[in-house]
């Protein structure tokens, strides 16, 4: 397993609390696991799921409780990615921060490169 970085995606404090409670919510093992998929209004989309399977070329990230699984194809596009968790008065919501994505659309699930 790796832990915390690899091809520098990196899993914030806020979000690795955030993907702990809901684990817990889906089951003992349930893990995070993030795509990008082709699609959405910029091109590509994030894709936010829960999987108990491990692929064999999945990244695995853990920080504290939390679990990630990102896909060898997905991680093409995520490196140097940062997976956070905001909360304002509009919304609560996983931020990607993707140094790869050229352009982003306003909702943020979706981005070209």
């Amino acid at each position: 397993m790796t832990e915390l970085a690899q091809n520098d995606v990196t899993v914030t404090e806020g979000a690795a609390k955030r993907i702990a409670f809901l684990m817990q919510q889906e089951g003992a093992d349930a893990k995070l696991r993030i795509e990008v998929q082709g699609g959405g209004c910029s091109g590509f989309s994030y894709g936010f799921r829960f999987d108990t399977e491990v692929n064999d070329d999945d990244l695995i990230i853990e920080r504290e409780d939390a679990v990630v699984l990102i896909d060898e194809t997905s991680l093409q596009f995520l490196g140097g990615a940062q997976i956070d968790y905001v909360e304002d008065l509009m919304a609560a919501a996983f931020r990607i921060d993707n140094p790869n994505a050229s352009s982003a659309c306003g909702c943020g699930t979706s981005f070209a490169i």
